[in-house]
């Protein structure tokens, strides 16, 4: 698929084009996603781009850096970076990449007190998983749904090895989906994309890189969510590292 973008518009059905130019076309059905490369390729052309964000808040005595690109005419939402570098004694590439490269979702629940539950929908290949977890929000918010689809690549073809896990909207709304969709859980759907990427530096360290970009769904106003944004990111990488 020629120009894949990341975006949060949701994967739909080859049968459904959306009303955009087909450069942005995108779809929902399992058989129909673009290809694990094409995707890893459109992850690593955006990852590679936060460099050039605009730099944010620090957090956790300046070891967290935060960046963010308004939206584009492609996106569905702003997008958020958080950079941070990790010595061994903290957490070990290895380490890192055992939480987030293995059944990311499933470990997530253990770090995010908000997840109260996770559902393994369908695994579509030994790399890429579809998944559903079940938000639990502070009253008077309702719960949140969120399904994606998770796509893991480890390049080990250099001495340093860099790991990379994309998450990216999917809408099983259509009737080829009604078994999976069946076991998802109920609550007002939400939408992120996101990629993350571990790389192994040349002293050892580790830097954990990640970018998202986001909706909750329902009513809540979009300035709310984002003005948020920075500070939960941050929050959940110490949350991760001391869980």
């Amino acid at each position: 698929m020629v120009d894949f973008q990341l975006t949060i518009s949701a994967l739909k059905p080859a049968c459904k084009p959306l009303s955009i130019s087909p450069r942005h076309l995108l779809m929902s059905r399992v058989t129909a996603l673009p290809s694990e490369q094409t995707i890893i390729t459109s992850a690593t052309n955006l990852i590679e781009s936060t460099s050039t964000w605009k730099q944010g808040k620090t957090y956790h005595h300046h070891t967290v850096k935060t960046y963010h690109r308004p939206k584009g005419p492609a996106d569905g939402a702003p997008w958020h970076c958080r950079i941070s570098v990790h010595s061994s004694t903290e957490a070990t590439f290895d380490q890192l990449w055992a939480k987030l490269g293995e059944d990311k979702a499933i470990n997530e629940k253990e770090f995010i007190p908000e997840i109260k539950e996770v559902v393994k929908l369908k695994e579509v290949s030994p790399t890429a998983t579809i998944w559903a977890s079940y938000y639990k929000l502070t009253p008077p918010m309702s719960p949140r749904v969120f399904t994606v689809i998770q796509i893991r690549h480890l390049d080990t073809s250099s001495t340093k090895r860099k790991g990379m896990i994309v998450s990216l909207p999917i809408d099983l709304s259509g009737p080829e989906d009604k078994t999976i969709a069946a076991l998802e859980p109920e609550g007002v759907r939400g939408r992120y994309a996101a990629v993350e990427t571990l790389t192994e530096l040349e002293d050892g360290n580790t830097e954990w890189r990640m970018a998202t970009s986001g909706t909750p769904g329902g009513f809540i106003p979009s300035f709310l969510a984002e003005s948020t944004m920075d500070s939960k990111i941050a929050a959940v990488l110490a949350s991760f590292l001391f869980m």
